[in-house]
């Protein structure tokens, strides 16, 4: 069972800890999510997000699946590749950061989205340190994505 406040510790783990350098952050929870981008205050087809995904969608999970990582959700897929190419790019840097489990291409559900996310098998969400576990996560994307993402391939 989903607990109701999950994403709400986790939202508050990112408020607090993405660098204040990559500029205004803003966060968007859901019951089973949690939003983040830089600047508007308009939710981005571009952010970061983690996400729980079903068994359904997923089938290698036994019941659910955690998704963390960047996400471009344009409605043309030439949209999203666009926003995925500088990642792909700066794969080098960012993988020394992120380690194998992340994963850049097609997204997992509309097939016109892309991303740079890892997928975390069946998580114990009501593990008492499971929302600073996934808060910190997300922020490493912020932190090793957005640089690249804004051109510059140093890390702020």
């Amino acid at each position: 069972m989903l607990d109701e406040g999950l994403f709400e510790h986790v939202g508050e783990v990112v408020r607090g800890s993405a660098p204040r350098d990559l500029g205004e952050l803003r966060v968007m929870v859901r019951r089973n999510g949690v939003k983040a981008w830089f600047g508007d205050a308009a939710p981005h087809r571009e952010h970061y997000e983690a996400q729980v995904i079903g068994a359904d969608i997923l089938s290698q999970a036994r019941t659910h699946a955690l998704e963390i990582g960047f996400h471009a959700e344009h409605s043309k897929a030439a949209d999203n590749d666009a926003a995925l190419q500088p990642l792909i790019a700066g794969e080098p840097a960012w993988r020394a950061e992120l380690g194998p489990s992340a994963e850049a291409g097609a997204f997992i559900g509309p097939a016109n989205w892309r991303r740079v996310s890892e997928i975390w098998l069946d998580p114990d969400l009501d593990d008492a340190d499971i929302a600073f576990e996934i808060g910190v996560r997300l922020v490493e994307y912020m932190t090793a994505l957005e640089p690249h993402r804004r051109g510059s391939s140093s890390t702020p």
